[in-house]
Parts: C-alpha cells; structure tokens; sequence
C-alpha cells in the first residue's frame, strides 16, 4: 500500500526540479494614483509579464501611496516587503542615491529635448550607481514638468516668499537653500498634501499637473506659475535580490514588457500635459503668465542656490557630467544654455 504522504512530497519534488508551477509574486508599489497613466502602465506590465511567464511571475500593483510613501517603498524593497516601485528622483530614487536627484536640479534642464539628450548619455552611470546599492532600473521616464501651485497668485520671486511651500522630506539641502533665500519652504510627505492644504499648514506645492489633476489637489492650491521649474523624472526599479530569483531565460522578455509600458506612460504624459492644464483650469485654475524677463528673475533666484546645493544634495561629480553634457549638445538641443557660475566650478 503505497504511503499517501511520500506520494505527495514526491509529486512537490518532481514539479520543482522541473519548473515549478507555483508563480512568483513581484509586488510593486507607486505614488500614481489609481487610474492614472503610470498605474495603467503598470496593469498593462502586469499582464504582459504574467503571460510571457506563463503564469510563473505575477505582479501586484499598490497604486496611490498605498505602501506608504516613496522613502516608505524603498525601506520595504531593502527589507523584502516590497519588491518594486515606480520612484521618481526628488522622493524615491534620492533615498537610494543622491545621485538621482541631478535631473531634478531647478532650472537646469528646460525642455523635454534636453532631458533625453542628458538622460540618455548619463543613466547608464547611474544606473550603475543603483545596481551598487542593489536595485535594477527597469527603465527610466518621467512624470512632467513641475510648476508652481499656490492659494494665492504667485509671478515674482517676491511674491512666494510670503508663502508657506511644501518641499520634499528627504532633502534638507534644499529646504535650507529656501530658507537662507528668504522663502518658508515646509517638508512634508506627498500622502500627507492634501491634508497639509486643507489645514492651512502649507500654502502650495511644485508638481507636475497631470498629478495636481490626478489628486485634486490644484482644487485647494487654484493658482498656477506659468514657469517649468523642473523635470519630476522617475525610474520603474526592482530590488536585484526579486529580480535575479526570476528565471533567467525570461528576464530579457519582461525588461522589453517594463520598457514599452514605461515608454506608453511617458508619451501618454507629456501629450496629457497641456489638456490636464486646460482641464483644472475649466474647474477653477488661475493660470499666471510669467514673461522672459521675469522668468530670467527666477532663474538668477534659483541658480544662486546651486553652490548650496551642489556638494550636500547632489553630489559634485554627477552635477559636472550633466553641466558637461548639457554644454556639449548646446548647438542643437533647443533650449539648453549654460548655467551661471558657480564657485564650485
């Protein structure tokens, strides 16, 4: 009489050694909202992965901070609670690197043509920087251009400097720029803005306005600069542990799969951009024009803060390769212009 347990333990033996059927599950955590382009990538992702695996790898998505915010996904994808998240650089990818936070940097990138021009020439570094600390860029994109939201109408430097402006929690090099600058910056986490705005604490916020459409928070900060102030660029990154446990033959299927849903989610946003401005604006937002030479104000305003910035923020090194990058496709990227001396140069 054959032993009914041993027969059971035989049967889980055979289906290991020969290709388990039992699927692993990535779990990947976003800031996007549900139903925002980002997510939608990442449900079409998931999709794509589970049928190029054959049902062996499987993803499920946390959309709108439900894993916490940003430094919160990173800390779980160190501890193994989650193993991905869609990280844009100031939040996300910062706490990983200071490196990342580069592309950010305020006024130093001022078109979509540059940002590609400069992240297509430096991401394989840091990339590199990030498989060092354990993480794997599936591919990089990013969320729009980041404006300025506030309570009241904001169009000269002068004017902002009376308000209180959310800033991020990760980045005390920053915040103390703002300050020695004359401005009331207030970090905060992004899950907690909305709160933030309706309790007075904070008076606006930067952010790009798919994402200002997408919360609803232009609804408690109804003005907008009419000024890029920077790029919110992003990565989709899988933690290297979560991404080497998955079969080697099939990983170059699902860097494809990642790479075309992140490549539709960027397209999908920068077209969305101006119809997510007109969209608020048919809802309540003030839009305030800002002329060349009051633009030029800010960017003398901003740039004054790069000697603080460069060297306790962003690391030297990185900052010179994209002053460097951006100074060499001058002649036809449009837009690019070489930025003011710094000290540090």
């Amino acid at each position: 009489m054959k032993h009914p347990v041993s027969a059971l333990l035989l049967i889980l033996v055979i289906s290991i050694s020969s290709g388990s059927p039992f699927a692993q599950t990535i779990k990947i955590g976003t800031a996007a909202p549900d139903g925002s382009p980002w997510h939608i990538a990442l449900r079409e992702m998931a999709q794509s992965w589970k049928q190029l695996s054959g049902g062996r790898v499987q993803v499920r998505i946390y959309p709108g901070g439900v894993a916490g915010n940003e430094p919160d996904m990173v800390r779980k994808m160190r501890i193994g609670q989650l193993h991905g998240a869609a990280l844009s650089g100031q939040e996300g990818l910062s706490q990983i690197a200071t490196e990342m936070r580069v592309l950010e940097t305020p006024m130093l990138l001022k078109s979509n043509a540059e940002l590609d021009y400069v992240r297509d020439r430096v991401s394989p570094e840091l990339e590199a920087v990030l498989a060092a600390r354990g993480f794997k860029v599936l591919d990089w994109s990013d969320v729009g251009w980041v404006y300025l939201f506030t309570n009241k109408p904001v169009v000269y430097p002068a004017d902002a400097k009376s308000l209180h402006i959310r800033v991020s929690t990760g980045d005390a090099a920053w915040a103390k720029a703002l300050k020695q600058g004359g401005y009331k910056p207030v970090p905060l986490p992004l899950t907690e803005m909305h709160t933030g705005l309706q309790s007075g604490l904070i008076d606006g916020f930067t952010a790009p306005p798919v994402m200002a459409l997408a919360t609803q928070w232009f609804g408690l900060a109804n003005h907008m600069t009419a000024m890029k102030w920077a790029p919110l660029t992003g990565a989709l990154v899988v933690s290297e542990k979560a991404w080497t446990q998955i079969p080697k033959e099939i990983r170059p299927l699902l860097l494809a799969a990642a790479r075309k849903a992140c490549g539709q989610a960027q397209a999908e946003i920068r077209r969305f951009e101006d119809g997510a401005i007109e969209a608020m604006k048919m809802h309540g937002l003030v839009v305030h024009e800002v002329t060349p030479a009051v633009a030029r104000q800010w960017e003398i305003e901003v740039q004054g803060t790069y000697d603080s910035l460069v060297g306790a923020s962003i690391p030297e090194h990185i900052f010179k390769t994209v002053s460097g990058i951006l100074r060499l496709g001058s002649t036809w990227v449009p837009s690019a212009y070489p930025s003011i001396p710094c000290t540090w140069e």
